[in-house]
C-alpha cells in the first residue's frame, strides 16, 4: 500500500491535472517541472486525456521487421530484462523494451494487470511516445532524452493514473538513443529504488552492447587476418617465445609439404635445420630483426628447400614485451626471378632481329635456329662487333626457356679474383668484404633460364674448373659455403678468341672446351658479308635520323662504295658507331657522300675506291677524278653536285673550267 505522503501527493496531483484538462489553468509549481512541460505538449498534440484506446499499432509484418532491425538491442537487453523482472518478483509489474521510435519490442511481466489498470499502448507492437499517449514515462524519455519516474496522475491520459513506471534511454556507441528500457507497474506499488535499477540495467545493456560490437569487430579483425595469412603468396609462420609454431598459413603448409597437425604446437627445429633454427631463436630472444636471410627449411626424406625470409619480432602493444617472431618467406628462386624482372634480366632480341641477306649469315642463323630444339650448350664463336650477344638472346627467347631469366656475364670485364663469386655465389664470410648474408650467383639468378658467358676465353683456370663441374653436375656450391644448390640452367658461351690455341697454350682447360664445344657457331665478320653493309646503313640511317631528329635528302653512291671499301675490323658495331656518328654532325637536308666518311676510313684505298688501281695521284688529279664522277652520277645537276661535294655552285664552275671538264655540262 501507498504512504500517507504519496497517497496525498497523488490527490493534489491528480486536482492539477483535473484542472489542467477541463479548464485550461496549470500551477507550476506544484508539478516537477519536466513533467508540467511534459503536460503543455500533451495538449498541443491534441491528446484526449480520458481516450482508452489509441489505433497506433504496428501489424504482425512490420513487427517482425522492427524485430530484424533491433535484434542486437534485442538479444542483449532481453536477459537484463529478464533478471530484472526476478528481482521484483513475478507478479505485479511489467518490464518493456521499446525502439528508438516508441514501439514496443518486448514486454515480460504480469499480463493480468490489463485488466485491473488499463492497456492504454502497453503491450507489443504499440506505440507509446508523447504524440501519441501523452505524459508516460517512455514517451517523456524519448523526449528529454534522460531517465524519467511518472507516477499515477502525473500521466496525462487517465487510464495510465493507477500506474508508475520507470524509463531510461538505451545508446549505442555513438552516443545515439536506440531503444527505452522501462518498469511499469500498479501506482501503489511505486519504490524510490526502481529508477535506479531501470538507469543501472540500461547502462549495463549499453555497457555489453559496446563490448558485443568490440568482440564482433575483433571476429572480424580475426576472420580479415585469417583470409589474409591464406591468400598472401608468400609464406608466414608464427612462433612464440619458446619457439613454437603457433600460427602458419596455406603457402607455408603448401611449399613445406605439411598440414596444420603435422607443426602447430612443435617447435621450429622441426621444419629448420640447426644452424638456422638457432640463428631464429637467438632472434626471439634478443628481439632482433633479421631481412632477406637465406634459410633451408627441412622437406621429407631430407630434401631441402632455399627459401629467402624476413624474421620479425612481435611486442606486446602495452608493456613492449616480446610475444615472438613472425616468419614470412618465399622461396628463392620465386625471389631470383622477381629481381631478374625488375633490373631486366630479360633476352630482348629474337631471329627477326639480326640483319643480313647474305648466304653466309643466313646459314649461321639457320645452324643457330636448330639449336633451340634442346638444351645443348652453344659456343658462340666470332670477332668482337659481330653480334654474339644478338644471337644468344635469339636463341634464348626462340627456346622452351623463353619466359625464364637470361642472365648476362661478361668474364673478361670483371677481376679475375671475382669471377667464380659471380658466377656461383658466396655466403657470409667467405672473404674479407663479403656482404652480410651472402650473395646470390649468376648461375642461380639464371635457374630455369640461360646464361650468357661472353668472353669465356678470358676466364681464370681456377674459376674454368668449377664452371665444368656446374656443367657436368647441374649445381652449384657457393664460395666459402658447402650447400649443394641444384640449377636447371642452359650455358651459351662466347669467344672472340682461337680457344683451341687457347687449348695449346695452357690457358684454357681442355675438357671445359670439349664441354662448351658441343654445338660451335661461327658467326662471320663483316668484311666476309660485304652485301649486307647497304643493308646496315639504310637501317642505322632511319635508326638515328629519327633519333636525332635529322633529315637526310638522299645517299650518294659514293656513300656506299666508300662504305663498302673499308674493311671493318670492329664490325657491325664500329659500323653502327660510324652511322651514329656522321647522322650526328650531318647537317639537315644534306645528301650524304664519300665526304662525310671520317677522315681515317677516307685514307683507307683512295685510289680503289675511285675505280684507280696501283696509282698514286696528285691531289689536283684526285678532285678533277672527284667532280667529273660527282657530276656524271648526279644527271648534270649542278645545285646538287655542289651540296654533295660541299662547295658553291660558283666554285664548281670554275673548277669545272679549270680542268677542262665541260663535257660534263652537255
Amino acid at each position: 500500500m501507498p504512504t500517507k505522503d504519496l497517497l496525498s501527493k497523488n490527490i493534489n496531483i491528480y486536482k492539477q491535472w483535473e484542472q489542467y484538462v477541463k479548464k485550461g489553468k496549470l500551477e507550476k509549481k506544484a508539478l516537477r517541472n519536466f513533467i508540467a512541460d511534459s503536460w503543455i505538449r500533451s495538449k498541443n498534440y491534441g491528446i484526449d486525456p480520458f481516450t482508452e484506446k489509441v489505433k497506433i499499432e504496428l501489424n504482425e509484418k512490420e513487427i517482425n521487421k522492427r524485430y530484424e532491425k533491433f535484434k542486437p538491442l534485442l538479444k542483449t537487453a532481453k536477459p537484463f530484462m529478464n533478471s530484472l523482472h526476478k528481482i521484483v518478483g513475478n507478479s505485479g509489474l511489467l518490464v518493456r523494451l521499446t525502439d528508438k521510435d516508441g514501439y514496443v519490442l518486448e514486454c515480460i511481466g504480469d499480463m493480468n494487470l490489463f485488466d485491473k489498470y488499463g492497456s492504454l499502448n502497453i503491450y507489443k507492437g504499440c506505440n507509446v511516445k508523447e504524440e501519441v499517449i501523452g505524459t508516460n514515462a517512455i514517451g517523456t524519455a524519448l523526449y528529454t532524452k534522460k531517465p524519467v519516474q511518472v507516477i499515477g496522475a502525473e500521466h496525462f491520459c487517465k487510464q495510465y493514473h493507477g500506474w508508475s513506471s520507470s524509463a531510461c534511454p538505451i545508446r549505442n556507441n555513438k552516443g545515439e538513443i536506440i531503444g527505452i528500457l522501462s518498469m511499469t507497474g500498479p501506482y501503489e506499488k511505486v519504490h524510490s529504488h526502481t529508477l535506479g535499477m531501470i538507469v543501472a540495467s540500461a547502462e549495463a545493456i549499453e555497457k555489453q552492447l559496446k563490448l558485443d560490437l568490440i568482440n564482433k569487430q575483433l571476429e572480424i579483425a580475426i576472420k580479415h587476418f585469417h583470409a589474409i595469412m591464406e591468400s598472401i603468396s608468400d609464406g608466414l609462420i608464427c612462433i612464440n617465445t619458446r619457439g613454437i609454431v603457433t600460427d602458419i598459413n596455406l603457402f607455408a603448409r603448401k611449399k613445406l609439404l605439411l598440414k596444420e597437425k603435422d607443426i602447430i604446437g612443435k617447435s621450429i627445429k622441426n621444419i629448420l635445420f640447426e644452424d638456422y633454427s638457432d640463428r631464429i631463436l637467438k632472434a626471439i630472444k634478443k628481439g632482433r630483426k633479421f631481412e632477406e636471410e637465406e634459410i633451408y627449411f627441412k622437406l621429407k626424406r631430407g630434401k631441402k628447400l632455399l627459401c629467402i625470409a624476413n624474421i620479425t619480432p612481435i611486442n606486446e602493444l602495452s608493456t613492449n614485451k616480446l610475444e615472438g617472431v613472425v616468419i614470412t618467406f618465399n622461396e628463392a628462386k620465386v625471389i631470383h626471378s622477381l629481381v631478374n624482372k625488375i633490373v631486366g634480366a630479360k633476352a630482348r632480341f629474337k631471329f627477326n632481329d639480326i640483319l643480313g641477306e647474305s648466304p653466309q649469315i643466313k646459314d649461321v642463323i639457320e645452324l643457330a635456329k636448330r639449336c633451340t630444339m634442346n638444351d645443348t650448350t652453344v659456343l658462340l664463336k666470332g670477332e668482337s662487333g659481330t653480334g654474339k650477344e644478338l644471337f644468344a638472346q635469339s636463341i634464348h627467347n626462340a627456346s622452351l626457356r623463353k619466359n625464364k631469366p637470361f642472365i648476362f656475364l661478361n668474364c673478361g670485364a670483371i677481376p679475375r679474383e671475382l669471377v667464380a663469386s659471380e658466377l656461383f655465389g658466396y655466403v657470409e664470410g667467405a672473404f674479407t668484404g663479403a656482404k652480410r648474408g651472402g650473395h646470390t650467383g649468376k648461375f642461380e639468378l639464371a635457374d630455369e633460364g640461360s646464361i650468357f658467358l661472353d668472353e669465356i676465353g678470358d676466364m681464370p683456370l681456377d674459376a674454368q674448373t668449377n664452371l665444368l663441374r656446374v656443367l657436368e653436375t647441374r649445381e652449384v656450391v657457393r664460395v666459402g659455403g658447402h650447400e649443394i644448390i641444384p640449377v636447371d640452367v642452359r650455358v651459351i658461351a662466347a669467344t672472340h678468341k682461337d680457344l683451341e690455341k687457347e687449348v695449346e697454350l695452357g690457358n684454357f682447360r681442355k675438357d671445359l672446351y670439349y664441354r662448351l664445344n658441343v654445338m660451335p657457331i661461327n658467326i662471320p665478320p663483316l668484311r666476309e658479308r660485304k652485301e649486307d653493309i647497304k643493308l646496315f646503313i639504310d637501317y642505322f640511317i632511319k635508326k638515328y635520323s629519327a633519333k636525332m631528329n635529322k633529315k637526310i635528302e638522299g645517299i650518294h653512291d659514293s656513300f656506299y662504295r666508300g662504305m663498302m671499301s673499308y674493311n671493318w675490323p670492329g664490325n657491325v658495331r664500329e659500323l653502327q658507331n660510324v652511322m651514329q656518328q656522321i647522322i650526328n654532325i650531318v647537317d639537315n637536308g644534306e645528301i650524304l657522300s664519300y665526304n662525310n666518311l671520317p677522315d681515317y676510313m677516307k685514307s683507307n684505298d683512295m685510289t680503289e675506291s675511285l675505280g684507280i688501281k696501283n696509282k698514286l695521284l696528285s691531289l689536283e688529279e684526285v678532285e678533277k677524278i672527284t667532280i667529273e664522277r660527282t657530276v656524271t652520277e648526279v644527271d648534270r645537276n649542278i645545285a646538287l653536285a655542289s651540296r654533295v661535294l660541299g662547295i658553291s655552285r660558283s666554285s664548281l664552275y670554275r673548277k669545272i673550267y679549270k680542268y677542262g671538264l665541260q663535257h660534263v655540262l652537255k
